[in-house]
């Protein structure tokens, strides 16, 4: 399996210099690269005897007139054009495949990153040898064991990072799932996670506790004039926020989901859409806060890892509504209501609580159904209960019945 380890690089002034004129060749060469595909396959379509575009054709002609037209190209490692225009014609092709949106040009200061291939560089410990510049620092060795594959070195604000991909056995290298059991988790804003087990996570809130200080930052790089030096450091200090709010929520969300994939085998979670969420303007600040799709990107590869199984409940499954002790259905329940009481057998619930023990019934009634036996969640059961089969997938979707 495909690992990345992303480390900080400890540069000095040449290196940091060497690394941007690096990330700014491959961005101008995705750009040019993306203009030409353009052209190329506009009249493609017009006349069907002209060559249809591809990254191979582009590469070859990149390196035909690059020591005529953009000699600085020669300067860095050739990786940057190159890999550069491998990485546009596979935006294109997930693009065709319906994967991904139209690329786009890729901006400075948002875009700035490079990769190299396994070939044009080595590590020794706690350095990397880079093409045409040699060894420069790293924060951490290689924690990964396996054949390495590529790499890419990329900024964010003022800090350089390295995320090198690994090729490692087929065995995890963490331990499997403890396996307490199934645990349903329900997302929420006033906690990140309510667990079925009663337990509440509060989110980090990086961004409400930083709000102050990002306006404030914000107003005065918008009174800056453009162009000056005073200006650009501005937006060094802002872009050195918005780095410190998003790693306080990675760090947060990373510990959460350790935690579960750790402890428990199943998890339930549903399938929210938080693009639809966030059009809420009442919420959409503090939904992007929590980070939902992350939470769920990390839970799932790191099931993946251990053995897991990750259940997504529909998102049309009434979880919030449902009983979780007898199963009846309300018809009504608005946002404001956070405790309400059965009206068929008088249990008294929490909102968030229930809701996590509905997906939990709901994780182990599609696990067991999955693997050939009967469900005993409230699902629609089979007429003919088939023979047991190896589960072999980490991930299951489940929709709304």
């Amino acid at each position: 399996m495909l690992i990345a380890h992303k480390i900080a690089l400890d540069p000095n002034n040449e290196q940091a210099t060497y690394f941007a004129c690096a990330a700014g060749t491959a961005r101008f060469a995705y750009n040019w690269a993306l203009a030409e595909w353009q052209r190329q396959y506009g009249a493609w379509k017009a006349d069907n005897s002209q060559p249809k575009p591809s990254q191979q054709s582009l590469r070859r002609q990149l390196n035909a007139i690059k020591r005529e037209q953009f000699p600085w190209m020669l300067e860095v490692t050739k990786n940057a054009p190159q890999m550069a225009i491998i990485q546009l014609g596979d935006a294109f092709k997930n693009f065709f495949a319906g994967r991904a949106n139209y690329p786009t040009r890729r901006k400075n200061g948002v875009h700035d990153r490079f990769s190299l291939t396994n070939d044009q560089f080595s590590l020794d410990g706690s350095r990397i040898r880079i093409p045409n510049l040699g060894w420069v620092r790293m924060r951490e060795s290689l924690r990964f064991v396996g054949k390495v594959m590529s790499a890419t070195v990329s900024r964010i604000a003022d800090r350089w990072f390295v995320s090198i991909t690994v090729d490692t056995q087929d065995n995890p290298h963490v331990p499997k799932a403890e396996n307490q059991g199934a645990v349903g988790v329900d997302l929420g804003i006033s906690a990140l996670a309510t667990l079925s087990t009663g337990e509440a996570i509060p989110g980090p809130n990086a961004h409400r506790a930083l709000l102050d200080r990002l306006r404030r930052l914000s107003r005065s790089l918008s009174r800056k004039q453009k162009g000056s030096a005073n200006r650009r450091k501005a937006k060094a200090r802002l872009a050195k926020l918005h780095a410190r709010i998003a790693a306080i929520r990675s760090d947060s969300l990373h510990k959460l989901t350790t935690d579960l994939t750790r402890r428990f085998h199943t998890i339930g979670i549903e399938d929210l859409n938080v693009r639809g969420m966030v059009k809420n303007r009442h919420l959409s600040r503090n939904i992007a806060d929590m980070g939902f799709f992350e939470f769920r990107r990390q839970l799932e590869y790191k099931a993946a890892t251990r053995g897991g199984v990750i259940v997504a409940a529909d998102r049309f499954f009434p979880s919030s509504k449902t009983c979780s002790a007898c199963g009846h259905r309300l018809d009504e329940l608005p946002l404001a209501v956070r405790q309400w009481t059965c009206p068929a057998c008088g249990a008294v619930h929490d909102r968030d609580v229930n809701a996590a023990r509905n997906l939990q019934i709901m994780a182990v009634s599609s696990t067991v159904s999955a693997c050939g036996e009967e469900g005993s969640g409230r699902r629609r059961k089979t007429a003919v209960k088939p023979a047991s089969t190896k589960q072999e997938v980490s991930f299951v979707h489940v929709e709304h019945e």
